[in-house]
């Protein structure tokens, strides 16, 4: 894995020399040398890679999704402007007026909007199933279309056997869908392990330096026509900049990764101790529920995790946030400084027990001695 994200994306070798980065090609117009070709090339579009107009990609984006490929194991990727775009046009592929979606209670936040604003309105049914898939069998109906996973899930970090769910949509003749942005396609393989469609938002890991968002969707060979087909429709395509951007940082996924993971972990065992904390979210440590799971799963963790204060009231996190100097106070992670946001468990439909406020970490690449003083200054301030 770590070569592929060094050797990824330069397209086949033989073709003489060629840089190391694949070019920035900024393009809107294409030109043909004949009005044959030109309806060759517009014949061919819908079912493989041609280039042919700028609304339809363009050779950096290209140089990205066999990257984003490669990395996930699929057939092909498409990209989208946002991680949040690319599951919405996920669901506008495969969904339809009286299909019924089952969507983890784990999910990403933004995507209950999503459901709730959208999915409904336009007739399509949807329910929520527990975060580490238990029950899921039971939810299935006739007309059950997708299910969506996320595993870990969003904030909680809960582990779903995604082989199992792969079997039970098999079954059911539905599409299982993954939302891959904490694996980032190097600590986990959703389309190894069953899944029809991998979804990641490349904002965070892939791209590493909290200065571009974007989205990706890798499917199965047999997955990937609805998919193509809706996103030339919309008219979907990436900055050939922001796609250079992307695939510049995820040459460096692997060793920023191993700093992300060993710290996270780090500081996550740090709290443990900590008589303020009453536990710890981080899929690493052997008291997390599916940490089993994890470890035969996932190749490894990364630097997020989240702790529930031993306290309850929100006025203890509030101050600890507030008391922060290093930790970031911001909503995203995946670049390489630490931050800090409160979780939101309130929407939920299988309520969580907390006594505590329950804050999210992302652990950068600072000196960890400085992220556990800071932390320290944070406890102290409560």
């Amino acid at each position: 894995m770590r070569t592929r994200l060094i050797h990824g994306g330069r397209g086949p070798r033989g073709a003489g020399a060629q840089g190391v980065n694949p070019p920035l090609v900024r393009l809107s117009t294409v030109l043909f040398d004949n009005l044959a070709q030109m309806r060759d090339a517009r014949a061919r579009r819908d079912h493989e890679r041609v280039l042919s107009y700028g609304a339809r990609g363009n050779p950096t984006a290209y140089a990205l999704e066999d990257l984003v490929t490669d990395l996930e194991g699929g057939h092909r990727t498409k990209l989208f402007a946002t991680g949040l775009a690319a599951i919405a046009q996920t669901f506008l592929a495969y969904l339809r007026p009286g299909d019924h979606l089952l969507i983890t209670d784990g999910v990403y936040g933004p995507v209950r909007r999503l459901a709730r604003d959208f999915l409904l309105p336009f007739g399509i049914e949807v329910d929520y199933y527990r975060a580490d898939g238990q029950g899921l069998a039971a939810a299935f109906k006739a007309n059950t279309r997708m299910v969506y996973a996320e595993s870990p899930g969003s904030l909680l970090y809960e582990l779903a056997d995604l082989p199992a769910i792969a079997a039970l949509c098999k079954a059911n003749k539905a599409l299982l869908a993954v939302d891959n942005t904490w694996g980032s396609g190097y600590l986990y393989q959703p389309l190894q392990l069953g899944a029809d469609i991998s979804i990641m938002a490349l904002t965070k890991y892939l791209a590493g330096h909290s200065d571009v968002v974007m989205g990706s969707v890798c499917t199965l060979e047999g997955a990937f026509a609805p998919l193509s087909r809706m996103s030339d429709t919309f008219g979907n395509t990436v900055s050939p900049d922001d796609a250079w951007l992307v695939l510049r940082g995820a040459r460096t996924l692997a060793s920023r990764m191993e700093v992300h993971e060993r710290q996270g972990l780090e500081v996550a065992q740090w709290l443990q101790s900590r008589p303020e904390v009453a536990r710890v979210f981080h899929p690493a440590l052997a008291s997390h529920p599916g940490h089993e799971l994890w470890k035969r799963d996932c190749a490894g963790s990364n630097g997020l995790l989240s702790f529930e204060f031993a306290e309850p009231g929100l006025a203890r996190a509030e101050a600890f946030i507030d008391a922060l100097q290093v930790f970031g106070l911001g909503a995203s992670w995946g670049g390489y400084e630490s931050l800090v946001t409160l979780a939101d468990l309130g929407d939920r439909h299988y309520p969580v027990a907390t006594q505590g406020a329950v804050v999210r970490l992302h652990i950068g690449l600072e000196d960890v001695t400085s992220l556990t003083a800071d932390l320290q200054r944070g406890f102290a301030a409560i």
